[in-house]
């Protein structure tokens, strides 16, 4: 693993591994989730979520766990999508990011 050069996207924080790690489940049931999210992070779960995406976009979260992060950055990326589609009313296929 390379130096930290004092960045904080360099390493991951001990809240930011657990998020991660949380992540890492399978959920079949949304309220569970928010539940578990209150219950475990006393957080909500639209804070929890703003703090997913930050830990999703540091590269320390990718060098952590590659699959997962990539997984997790595609259905964020396929959301945010679907959303702008809906409020452009664009087809599906035009708000597909673009790589």
């Amino acid at each position: 693993m390379p130096a930290s050069t004092g960045d904080p996207d360099d390493e991951l924080s001990e809240r930011d591994a657990r998020i991660l790690e949380f992540e890492r489940r399978a959920w079949r049931n949304p309220g569970l989730k928010a539940d578990a999210i209150r219950s475990q992070f006393g957080l909500s779960p639209a804070r929890y979520h703003q703090l997913l995406t930050a830990v999703l976009d540091k590269p320390a979260a990718l060098r952590s766990d590659p699959l997962l992060v990539r997984r997790l950055q595609r259905l964020r990326d396929e959301r945010t999508a679907a959303r702008a589609a809906r409020v452009f009313r664009m087809t599906p296929a035009d708000a597909r990011p673009q790589h």
